[in-house]
């Protein structure tokens, strides 16, 4: 698939190396194209491009900014490149404010998201949480003795979650489809939880697993 990522840091880079990696091919959206020089020059078949660009060129988008910076990266994509397509959303609302104990702060409430607030700004885009809960570490293809880690999703297109679910399984994750956009009121937050061991025990290797019974 022909993949466009909005993004240009640890996050998007990492990303695109995996979707290289599996056989897709990587367009990287930035606003400063030079910066990604040595990460190209790496990754042999990646190109790099305006975030208008990015999202023309990619069948499937990831969105991998700041939270804060979300909205304005996708407006830069151009919401006619946008439209129709799935959008994964790896974007957390983190505040610039500094954690608490540990616990990161959100500049959204217990009754809203950023993925929300998004999906209502651009409607023609078919969002998907995901990619959210977890290091950019090991995001592609992680190994854990205990087998592969959940990656929760949702969003309101049932076709666009079934790419991500298809693209995650090659990521080695299992997808938890959680419903509709307004399950990123508690996918979003689980960022936090996952940070906690990180700021609190210096832990930044461990990941999610939804176990039925």
């Amino acid at each position: 698939m022909k993949i466009g990522l909005l993004g240009s840091g640890s996050v998007a880079t990492t990303l695109a190396a995996g979707f290289l990696k599996h056989g897709h091919s990587v367009q990287l959206g930035t606003r400063d194209p030079g910066k990604l020089d040595e990460w190209k020059a790496a990754n042999p078949g990646a190109q790099v491009g305006s975030f208008a660009d990015a999202a023309a060129y990619g069948e499937v988008l990831v969105l991998a900014v700041k939270g804060s910076a979300a909205a304005d990266a996708l407006r830069a994509g151009g919401v006619a490149n946008l439209a129709g397509k799935p959008v994964l959303d790896a974007t957390n609302p983190i505040a610039d404010a500094p954690p608490i104990n540990g616990v990161l702060q959100y500049f959204t409430s217990h009754d809203d998201s950023l993925m929300e607030r998004l999906q209502r700004e651009f409607p023609q885009a078919q969002f998907v949480k995901c990619w959210n809960s977890v290091g950019a570490a090991r995001m592609v293809n992680p190994s854990y003795e205990a087998g592969r880690p959940t990656m929760f999703i949702c969003g309101n297109d049932p076709a666009a979650k079934a790419t991500a679910t298809k693209l995650l399984d090659q990521f080695g994750w299992d997808a938890a489809d959680m419903g509709k956009v307004e399950a990123a009121r508690a996918i979003e937050p689980l960022a936090m939880l996952w940070c906690i061991l990180g700021f609190n025990q210096n832990e930044w290797t461990h990941a999610f697993r939804l176990l039925r019974a």
